[in-house]
């Protein structure tokens, strides 16, 4: 459906921006001690709003870089980028607020920050695509929501791509989860986390991300996805290291750098993959399966991380989160063997 301004992807970003500044400002006038329902519902909207919006950011972002798998790297690169700063923003930022301004300032604060976003949404372009021509909502339903399935579905491989993406982050996300408790057992303070692992892995991040970009367009997303890949699942072994170091600052900033940095890279690759897999015609639709079924992992499996790890003891739990990677590279190799490259970037 065509919003009545600003075209598809902007006229919603728009309508979504617009209701998502009102809903946070009024989860912080809620009272979740006397009123918890209100301010509950108030954070689902937000919750559900930000999804939306993230899908039609996806999906504008992609058609507006095209087809070259250089530019879609180096734009997800600056994605990335603005969205670690965005998380910097609303997480301390807001916590900072709290004290002289109180949690209804604080709010205020966030509703805030969606501000450069709406004037990005006023002020950039529209992305050309195909209209849907189906009449009838009936038709229009199938036409953007049901067909964009089919048409993935009739790809060579479809089952296989799909059950690479689910599982490429399994490993990152069994030893993510339990990062933090291993850091407080080893005798790391809280503020040592917080300078090393919040601070600086961001900003290996960051390097990470824009290294995977130049990687992507100087040897192609396929190659780059096996590269980043290797170094994603052998970079837990930094974990392992650690775990043997015990409490040691360096050995700390060395792997939160090592893992950080190689997040950052295949981030990137993966990223791209998952926009080259799109088809322009359903870029919505499509590109928030794959993204959704690519945290897959961290929302389910994730939560088995506390029992291993209490089982197997840190370093066997490291070494299986770096073994559970190669299920999701075999794959990957096998797709790359089978699949004609044009389908890959």
């Amino acid at each position: 459906m065509r919003p009545p301004v600003l075209g598809q992807r902007r006229g919603w970003l728009l309508t979504i921006q617009l209701a998502l500044v009102v809903s946070i400002a009024a989860v912080g006038l809620t009272n979740p001690r006397s009123d918890p329902m209100t301010t509950a519902l108030l954070a689902s909207l937000v919750a559900f709003l930000s999804a939306s919006q993230d899908i039609v950011v996806d999906a504008y972002r992609i058609e507006m870089l095209g087809e070259d798998d250089a530019a879609q790297a180096y734009g997800l690169a600056a994605y990335v980028w603005g969205y670690r700063m965005a998380l910097l923003a609303s997480g301390a930022g807001t916590l900072l607020l709290v004290e002289p301004f109180g949690w209804s300032g604080a709010y205020l604060y966030g509703a805030a920050l969606i501000l450069p976003g709406l004037a990005a949404t006023l002020l950039g372009p529209e992305p050309a695509r195909v209209a849907c021509a189906a009449a009838g909502w009936r038709a229009r339903l199938r036409a953007s929501v049901l067909e964009p399935f089919l048409d993935f579905m009739r790809r060579p491989l479809w089952l296989g791509i799909l059950l690479f993406i689910a599982l490429f982050k399994l490993g990152e996300a069994l030893a993510g989860v339990m990062t933090t408790p291993f850091y407080r057992s080893l005798g790391f303070s809280r503020e040592d986390v917080a300078t090393v692992a919040t601070v600086f892995g961001m900003f290996a991040t960051l390097g990470g991300a824009l290294v995977g970009g130049w990687l992507v367009g100087l040897i192609g997303v396929r190659r780059a996805l096996v590269v980043t890949g290797m170094g994603q699942m052998l970079s837990n072994l930094m974990y392992v290291a650690l775990a043997n170091a015990g409490h040691s600052m360096p050995m700390l900033w060395a792997q939160v750098g090592v893992e950080n940095f190689t997040d950052g890279l295949a981030d990137a690759a993966f990223l791209t993959w998952l926009s080259a897999l799109t088809s322009r015609s359903f870029t919505a639709t499509q590109y928030a399966l794959l993204s959704s079924l690519a945290a897959f992992p961290l929302r389910t499996l994730g939560a088995s991380s506390g029992w291993l790890a209490e089982a197997l003891g840190w370093p066997g739990f490291f070494l299986l989160t770096t073994a559970a990677a190669l299920p999701a590279m075999a794959i990957m190799l096998y797709l790359l063997w089978r699949l004609p490259p044009e389908r890959q970037g």
